[in-house]
């Protein structure tokens, strides 16, 4: 019985991982992957839903298949984390209008847009910036480091074309 259990978690553990990884890879419009990935994740769903259905009577079945679910979630969650898959555009408005911070991103390796806009209390310098997700940390600290009273907002874009950017931050950030 306990493998039987154990391996209804597994199995609905590994489809929901699948299924939130291909989730995120549909959003981020990996169209290839995602339905390769999909094709798999159905597979190990109809066996493992099989299983529980097979033994309906048994909580324990529902119970492992809920929790394999669960932990599936968190770990697909993380896996897409680790990937960092896709592209952050941030917005950081200044306090200042002199600072120095787009040419210190610049020279990281960062594209920097930068414009002038009024707060309410005063002139400020917007900077926008587009980077691989896998730089987002670095970005953050770069920016808290040189100006720690930097308002930050980012957001993911769905479509990219055209400039700087698309050319230059691809190769600049290749691992």
């Amino acid at each position: 019985m306990i493998w039987t259990l154990l391996s209804i978690f597994v199995i609905s553990f590994v489809y929901i991982t699948l299924n939130t990884l291909r989730f995120m890879l549909t959003m981020k419009g990996y169209r290839n992957l995602a339905p390769i990935l999909s094709v798999l994740e159905i597979i190990v769903y109809v066996v493992g839903l099989a299983m529980v259905l097979n033994q309906l009577d048994n909580v324990w079945n529902i119970i492992a298949y809920a929790l394999g679910y669960g932990v599936g979630v968190r770990v697909g969650i993380l896996i897409e984390d680790k990937l960092a898959l896709g592209y952050i555009m941030a917005t950081v408005i200044l306090p200042s209008t002199d600072s120095e911070l787009p040419k210190i991103l610049r020279a990281s390796g960062f594209g920097v847009t930068q414009s002038q806009a009024e707060g309410l209390e005063g002139d400020r310098l917007v900077l926008d910036i587009l980077t691989p997700r896998n730089q987002e940390q670095r970005l953050y600290g770069i920016v808290t480091d040189r100006e720690p009273k930097a308002f930050i907002i980012t957001y993911e874009p769905k479509y990219i074309s055209g400039g700087f950017w698309v050319k230059k931050v691809r190769r600049r950030f290749r691992q």
